[in-house]
């Protein structure tokens, strides 16, 4: 199967409180979109990796030229939307016609390992569309208007994570279902479940953690000293 990957690293990130945008933020010394990027470039099975930036983020990008060398199967970025949806099908855009599969991963997501890569990429090809999540040790409730409306079954709930891996005319046609009738998705896989398509799901890694705010900046330098990686990814 030939099989592409989407980073999507449009995002502002205004919950880190920082000026620099999230993708290009340092994380022991290489901003973030690099960690993503040479994670999802070493899954053997993929063989184009696409990075979705804002476009306002081009010159950040070219500065990065002598880092980005070093990052096998990277093609040209793509430029991304005000929402997630439309980075995607941004991404999707620059595509050629032989690829079969997309991955689409965060590049919040810097310590995806590549075994879990290849699991979720494995149960896509046997389903159509697969997710890495992991289960959730909380309890979780559904509130409406500060009251409590549901105790879902602790069992059957799991934080999803990324890459999210897809048939790529399925994603394409869960995209402009979403389109034409003007709804919004906070992950890919809800776009295919929109669809009436059931989404495999396949035990993740509790590292592949999304940075989001600032102390998860912190923490995840203090992970990347604890194995003795200061400047890489964890083992």
């Amino acid at each position: 199967m030939s099989v592409a990957a989407l980073v999507l690293a449009a995002g502002r990130g205004e919950r880190l409180g920082l000026r620099v945008p999230k993708a290009f933020v340092p994380l022991a010394g290489r901003p973030l979109l690099l960690h993503a990027l040479a994670a999802i470039a070493a899954v053997p099975a993929i063989e184009r990796v696409v990075p979705v930036i804002a476009r306002a983020d081009l010159e950040r990008w070219e500065r990065l030229g002598p880092e980005l060398a070093a990052i096998p199967k990277l093609a040209a970025p793509a430029f991304g939307g005000a929402e997630r949806q439309d980075s995607v099908r941004a991404g999707l855009g620059v595509l050629g016609p032989n690829t079969q599969w997309v991955a689409v991963h965060d590049a919040a997501r810097p310590f995806v390992r590549p075994p879990a890569v290849t699991r979720v990429l494995e149960a896509a090809r046997a389903s159509g569309a697969a997710i890495l999540a992991v289960p959730v040790s909380d309890t979780i409730k559904r509130v409406r208007a500060g009251r409590v409306v549901e105790t879902p079954p602790r069992p059957e709930c799991w934080a999803a994570q990324t890459p999210q891996v897809f048939r790529i005319e399925l994603l394409r046609e869960a995209l402009a279902k979403a389109s034409a009738e003007g709804r919004t998705a906070t992950d890919d896989a809800q776009l295919v479940e929109w669809l009436g398509v059931a989404v495999a799901v396949v035990e993740g890694d509790p590292d592949n953690w999304k940075l989001t705010l600032p102390e998860d900046l912190a923490a995840a330098e203090r992970w990347l000293l604890l194995r003795g990686q200061p400047g890489g990814r964890g083992p």
